[in-house]
């Protein structure tokens, strides 16, 4: 049941890039012009983090803004009422640093795109049952290519991996080899500050070198 309520969300996921840019710490002032950079650079998913200052306010305006072009929404997600308060901004994707079943189903419930911090494969399995979109392992730090190579090795084929944490240019490949669907990506992408030239420059050179490592890992 969980699957067919979800497939709304689910093909929201599949038909965009598989990068999230991780905006944490996203001036509210900045958010508009950020959030414009980072879509002209080529990225399709776009993540507040809820530790960020006003973050509401800024997924609000972005959603607004691009929020054809692109799915918006919450990082660190952690209580119910952000997913309320995110809902009523607009946004549309929670993405959260931990495996909490009950903040899942609720964001399931409200038809939203639900990527959960999964570590384990026990965290994995519950996950999917609470009907998560997708997976976030996170921090990958912790979880070389290999890791998750075996994890793919007893996940069911369909689910899609993202991982987060360390991820800039050079080490997609090795994770797109061993069964990674995608990636969030913080800070070799945003950092509050960094002159949006720069933003968009690295966005391209992101999802030119994610291109590139999908097709050689074909």
């Amino acid at each position: 049941e969980g699957m067919a309520k979800h497939e709304m969300t689910d093909q929201e996921l599949n038909r965009r890039l598989p990068l999230f840019a991780v905006l944490r710490g996203l001036e509210p002032e900045r958010a508009l012009k950020v959030a414009r950079a980072l879509v002209s650079g080529g990225f399709e998913i776009l993540e507040v983090t809820m530790n960020s200052p006003e973050p509401v306010a800024s997924i609000a305006a972005i959603a607004e803004d691009v929020g054809d072009g692109a799915l918006v929404g919450a990082g660190t997600v952690t209580t119910t009422q952000q997913i309320d308060s995110v809902i009523a901004a607009g946004g549309r994707l929670i993405v959260s640093p931990h495996c909490d079943f009950e903040l899942i189903a609720y964001a399931v419930k409200q038809r939203l795109t639900v990527l959960p911090g999964v570590l384990t494969p026990s965290e994995m399995m519950r996950a999917m049952d609470a009907g998560a979109s997708g997976l976030k392992v996170f921090p990958a730090e912790l979880v070389p290519p290999r890791g998750i190579k075996a994890m793919k090795a007893v996940l069911p084929p369909e689910v899609p991996v993202f991982v987060v944490g360390g991820i800039h240019a050079g080490n997609m490949g090795e994770y797109l080899a061993a069964g990674a669907t995608g990636f969030g990506i913080g800070g070799s992408l945003f950092k509050p500050g960094k002159p949006l030239s720069d933003i968009e420059k690295d966005a391209k050179a992101l999802v030119a070198a994610f291109h590139n490592a999908r097709e050689t890992a074909k």
